[in-house]
């Protein structure tokens, strides 16, 4: 009777790589954190799974209904849906321990229940950075959000792009003017101005009550154009007579010269009063990123200011800001644009050592002195001609091999191999391990 052989397979919505795209998927993660940690940022995690009754304290809706939940015994429990909702419980559970501001990083997988589609997924990673406050949080931080976001894509290898800011604030204070009935109904539909143009964003305005005057007005308020300060002037200039408006221009003014002081190119940040950030815990500064020659991928990099994040959890009072990069989904959608290029790296050996016979022992030693030199190295094990070791190397993209021979051993100088090229250069051992700590970096 023959086996029954099961289809491997994995659910839709999950992303699973190979080698050599999981090794450039790894490479931006290590170069994001890198960013984040220069700036200061403290690594945390939290558990995948929290107790459903704290971890949807603070959701509802459609957030709600895509959250994966399941009894085990008599725990209620829920799969983290974001990483925003963890740090609120884990700043408030650790408050006594911790300094302020504080300023954290987190890099982990996060779950969701909605319908799986191209460049979405149920498990995703996500990157998030916050600075949280005692009572109260300077506004230097908002700026140095920005500059955080300038550096990361920066390091990444991206040169034109555009962190998009704009405050709240400002949107809220000029709706309040125009006697707005649902200020989180006209936010939302802003966010949609690009997905769906202006024409449709006026129609959905006069159908949630504004009057066609004022359904103008808002569309042109956000359509404003021109330079951060030529921005800022003009609302100024508009006279509006509300609090919260003006606060939210003083405030954008205030960010715009830290930012210059940071030293990020004008290039590389504009104010942007249509971005509105659909989420309603937004309540000054907030960004979206866009790199400049794939408008289709939408915003990489997004967040904001908010007044309390752990409000559910405590009664003090913690301020912050901080943006989240949804890595899974940025991943695909550079992958699938050709962006990042051909992968050809299956493996993180930066070199094969291959042993002839009786060699086993030095090329052993040899490895084992470049490993100690911080260099990746492995060693070709299994028997078989020399033309199929060299194609082992070959395609897993290993970029140098060197041969162990009895001759090798007793002069002390080997061919060092570049693959790419196929150039043979001999070299002690010494001199092989200095080549490849320069071409590493080390």
């Amino acid at each position: 009777m023959a086996k029954e052989v099961i289809t491997p397979s994995i659910l839709p919505g999950f992303m699973e790589l190979l080698p050599a795209d999981q090794i450039v998927f790894n490479n931006m993660l290590d170069i994001i954190k890198k960013t984040y940690e220069k700036y200061g940022f403290i690594p945390i995690d939290t558990p995948m799974i929290e107790k459903s009754e704290v971890l949807l304290a603070k959701s509802g809706g459609e957030t709600e209904k895509q959250v994966y939940r399941f009894n085990k015994g008599d725990n209620d429990l829920s799969l983290r849906f974001d990483l925003t909702v963890p740090l609120a419980r884990y700043v408030s559970q650790h408050f006594g321990d911790l300094t302020f501001p504080f300023k954290r990083y987190h890099i982990g997988k996060v779950f969701r229940g909605e319908k799986p589609q191209k460049g979405r997924f149920r498990e995703f990673y996500q990157c998030d950075i916050d600075i949280i406050g005692n009572e109260n949080l300077s506004l230097i931080n908002d700026a140095e959000i920005l500059s955080v976001i300038y550096s990361t894509f920066k390091a990444l290898g991206f040169d034109d792009f555009t962190i998009r800011i704009n405050n709240r604030k400002v949107l809220n204070g000029f709706f309040e003017d125009l006697q707005v009935p649902d200020k989180t109904e006209v936010l939302r539909t802003i966010d949609k101005l690009e997905k769906i143009g202006s024409k449709e964003v006026l129609i959905e305005l006069k159908s949630i009550g504004l009057s066609e005057e004022n359904a103008q007005r808002v569309l042109d308020f956000v359509g404003t154009k021109g330079s951060c300060r030529d921005i800022i002037m003009h609302l100024k200039e508009m006279k509006v007579q509300n609090e919260m408006f003006n606060e939210g221009i003083n405030e954008m003014e205030l960010v715009v010269d830290y930012i210059d002081s940071f030293k990020v190119p004008s290039s590389n940040y504009m104010i942007d009063l249509t971005i509105a950030r659909g989420l309603d815990y937004y309540t000054g500064t907030i960004y979206e990123t866009v790199l400049n020659q794939y408008p289709s991928i939408g915003s990489v990099c997004s967040g904001g200011r908010y007044d309390n994040l752990a409000q559910k959890y405590t009664t003090k009072k913690l301020p912050g800001v901080g943006i989240s990069i949804g890595f899974s989904r940025l991943f695909y959608q550079l992958r699938e644009a050709g962006i990042l290029g051909e992968m050809k790296r299956a493996t993180p050996s930066k070199i094969l050592v291959i042993p002839m016979n009786g060699t086993m022992g030095n090329a052993l030693e040899i490895a084992t002195k470049i490993r100690d030199e911080g260099v990746s190295a492995e060693i070709y094990f299994n028997e078989g001609k020399i033309g199929k070791k060299f194609s082992y190397a070959d395609k897993l993209g290993i970029p140098y091999v060197i041969v162990v021979g009895e001759d090798e051993v007793n002069s002390g100088i080997y061919k060092l191999k570049d693959m790419a090229t196929g150039e043979q250069t001999d070299l002690t051992v010494e001199q092989i391990i200095e080549k490849l700590k320069v071409q590493d970096n080390i």
